[in-house]
């Protein structure tokens, strides 16, 4: 029987992605630089994810990290990333563009809506820091996106599950509510009751070690000791499928 709900993980290398299917994911969102929220994944990662995955796919549109009042220089890149995903052909892409005073940049999200059809098209977590969540839904209705991935603007479902449960019975059949941030086998069966939502967004990761023997200690690419040099984090394939399993249980 179909399950009526989705998983869709999100994966930073194609490892991950791969896992995410062989778990019974539905759907991958593929990106870059978690530890900055995700960017823009590269165009030999998500080629190589297309002919590897039989599941859908999904790619960040997003230029840099920190927050999502982007220049003009920036908002070209999206354009034209948004172009060349088409091109290959993945099956939707996810972004999100804000003014200065929190409120959707409509203007410009509509000029990105228009170059992602036919597209399936997620509004990423900017929501998250919108200045009035019950406009922004509007907002982004109205501009004939097909999604919203949301914490219920806190930094993760858990904590937001209380907007997430309002935004969605606002939203009813207009747009679809993906919960994600903090969602895994644990909490997945409490946030779909207590949401109703369908679909849900997680990563499901494990910690993986490096294969380096020797390590140069005190030296930090990312700038920050809390980053670390020695470990990764990949989709484990095992907590996808516990997770599929449970959403599909009553």
């Amino acid at each position: 029987m179909k399950s009526k709900y989705i998983i869709e993980i999100c994966a930073a290398h194609i490892q991950s992605a791969i896992a995410a299917q062989e778990g019974g994911a539905k759907r991958v969102e593929l990106c870059d630089n978690l530890y900055e929220g995700g960017t823009t994944p590269s165009y030999a990662t998500i080629k190589l994810a297309m002919e590897k995955l039989d599941i859908g796919l999904n790619v960040m549109i997003r230029p840099r990290g920190s927050d999502f009042c982007y220049s003009d220089l920036e908002f070209e890149i999206m354009k034209e990333d948004i172009k060349v995903r088409k091109e290959l052909g993945v099956d939707g892409v996810v972004f999100g563009i804000l003014l200065p005073d929190g409120n959707v940049d409509i203007e410009r999200t509509k000029i990105l809506v228009e170059l992602a059809k036919p597209m399936s098209i997620t509004f990423h977590r900017a929501f998250d820091v919108t200045s009035d969540p019950f406009k922004a839904l509007e907002d982004i209705i109205d501009l004939g996106i097909d999604r919203i991935l949301t914490a219920g603007q806190k930094s993760t479902v858990s904590e937001g599950k209380y907007l997430i449960k309002q935004i969605i019975e606002e939203a009813g059949d207009r747009i679809i509510i993906m919960p994600g941030s903090g969602i895994n086998e644990n909490n997945i069966k409490e946030i779909r009751d207590f949401t109703g939502a369908k679909e849900f967004h997680l990563t499901g990761r494990k910690t993986v070690d490096s294969k380096m023997k020797y390590r140069k200690e005190g030296i930090y690419f990312g700038g920050l000791p809390q980053i670390p040099e020695y470990e990764m984090k990949f989709t484990d394939s095992d907590k996808i499928r516990k997770v599929v399993s449970l959403i599909n249980e009553l």
